[in-house]
């Protein structure tokens, strides 16, 4: 049984933002980090800094860009996910960290993308 449609997109836009990612010379740690706490898309190292990274897709422009989603109570999430994902690698010292969103909007099978930096 194979994925449905919004999974399938969905799946496209975080390939896509992997792409990109790698592309701004980011080395990626790790994708898709889930904890009990929930799931980190990406999650890359841009020198000593981590750079964890929200994938938001949108299948089609009439619902507009994802960064109207993230709403603070899905910030605090993210923040304990990096909580979690430092404390279960054991860091000494924790890196600095910076929190950023990659929203993808396909119109047709054309995406655009936007990197926000430090949401």
């Amino acid at each position: 049984m194979s994925a449905g449609p919004k999974k399938e997109r969905g799946q496209q836009g975080e390939n896509l933002a992997a792409q990109i990612v790698v592309s701004k010379w980011l080395k990626i740690l790790m994708r898709n980090f889930r904890c009990s706490v929930g799931e980190m898309d990406i999650i890359a190292l841009e020198g000593n800094r981590l750079i964890f990274i929200e994938v938001r897709t949108r299948s089609t422009p009439k619902f507009g860009w994802g960064e109207e989603s993230i709403q603070s109570k899905k910030r605090g999430r993210l923040q304990r996910i990096a909580e979690y994902f430092l404390l279960s690698r054991q860091y000494r010292e924790w890196p600095p960290i910076r929190f950023d969103l990659i929203a993808i909007r396909w119109d047709e099978d054309n995406p655009q993308t936007k990197w926000i930096k430090g949401i």
